[in-house]
């Protein structure tokens, strides 16, 4: 999608919520946008920083927020660690990796619509997600060294 097209779109989901479009929602949407890695709010500070120098943590937290509760991005728990986030809103599962704590995209197969497992009588799932816990290409190369 060109830029245009995500601010645009940015935009219209943003209006949508109730709130504005900002210069500094729209870069931090196009950094997420830019690498999916799920980077932790400290990050996004990191790399909006370079190209806004004025941009406070609690902007982009309030940034943040905005986009998540706009449903442009999501959040993306990792056990005990940092809150990351995550620019694909398509359904997906996540592989995390033990060694360096990346999370990764994992495409569904198919368009799944029940969990893989078996679901006790009764309940009714909206959505899901699988996590698979594992070692990523690289970490998994170096450990066979």
């Amino acid at each position: 999608m060109a830029s245009t097209e995500n601010s645009d779109a940015l935009s219209q989901r943003l209006a949508d919520s109730g709130l504005r479009s900002t210069p500094q929602r729209e870069i931090i949407y196009r950094v997420l946008l830019k690498k999916r890695d799920h980077p932790t709010a400290d990050e996004v500070f990191a790399r909006v920083k370079t190209e806004l120098p004025t941009i406070s943590l609690a902007t982009v937290y309030n940034c943040l927020d905005a986009l998540v509760s706009c449903g442009l991005v999501r959040q993306v728990n990792q056990d005990r660690s940092a809150t990351r986030f995550c620019s694909n809103m398509q359904p997906h599962h996540h592989f995390y990796c033990d060694e360096c704590a990346g999370a990764y995209d994992i495409e569904r197969l198919g368009h799944d619509a029940e969990p893989p497992v078996p679901m006790p009588k009764g309940f009714k799932p909206n959505r899901f997600e699988v996590t698979i816990r594992g070692l990523c290409p690289d970490c998994a190369a170096r450990a066979r060294r």
